[in-house]
């Protein structure tokens, strides 16, 4: 077992990695001719409920690096005039001129793809850790496409999980802000008892989370965290916002 620092190293990543095969087998039954387009592509489609997690915006509050603040989507689409709803999109709501640039007093460091960060993963754990009865036990596993995973390669064991091969961990829930070499989040997490699921896609800005009812609606009622409920059938993909007006070129 890892132990509970947030650093991970090559060494973290065990061999034995059966405690993963639940999450290829439903993601698989789930999968029909789709791949990564839905929620139920993203989070093992078994639950009762599920969450979308938006990854915060930054605002930057000070001339040194990392004095930063972060911003809802919410702000920001009510700042541009757009609706926040469970399915919004970043280039949705924000106003072309900005994009990927950002908007003066409102926001600088648009949401990470792919990378939970710190404040929010530790929001998530507050409240996930009531809803398992094995918080000391847990797994993360992070995918296997990135180059600083090579020496990792020959020694570890792979999971499969739908279609992405990922590398896995052992450790307390409190190592879900913990990153690989400093850099790495973990892509899926879940504890020994299988009671909920955090799945972080390389490609959204957005993690899901799905649990039974009463983990997804304390989820809800974070205020350390922005978050909708949306179903195993719905997309996410970026084109997915169908209430907001589609993004002009830029």
């Amino acid at each position: 077992m890892a132990g509970s620092a947030f650093v991970w190293t090559a060494d973290s990543f065990v061999q034995d990695v059966s405690a993963g095969a639940w999450v290829h087998d439903a993601l698989s039954r789930f999968a029909d001719g789709h791949r990564g387009t839905v929620v139920g592509d993203v989070v093992p489609p078994v639950f009762e409920a599920y969450a979308r997690v938006l990854h915060p915006a930054h605002r930057r509050i000070g001339p040194a690096a990392g004095e930063v603040e972060p911003v809802t989507w919410g702000e920001v689409a009510k700042a541009n005039e757009r609706i926040a709803h469970p399915l919004m999109e970043w280039d949705f709501i924000t106003a072309t001129p900005h994009r990927g640039r950002g908007q003066p007093g409102l926001w600088d460091e648009g949401p990470a793809t792919g990378d939970l960060d710190g404040a929010t993963a530790r929001a998530l754990i507050a409240v996930l850790a009531s809803f398992t009865t094995t918080a000391d036990r847990c797994w993360f596993a992070i995918w296997e496409g990135h180059s600083i995973l090579d020496d990792v390669r020959d020694r570890a064991g792979r999971m499969q999980a739908g279609w992405m091969g990922m590398f896995l961990i052992a450790d307390a829930i409190t190592a879900g802000g913990g990153r690989f070499r400093t850099l790495l989040s973990p892509n899926l997490w879940w504890p020994q008892d299988r009671a909920w699921c955090v799945a972080t896609n390389i490609d959204l800005m957005a993690s899901y989370v799905g649990g039974s009812r009463q983990c997804v609606e304390a989820i809800l009622a974070s205020s350390d965290l922005e978050a909708f409920e949306v179903e195993a059938e719905m997309s996410v993909q970026r084109d997915s916002d169908s209430v907001n007006p589609r993004p002009e070129r830029s």
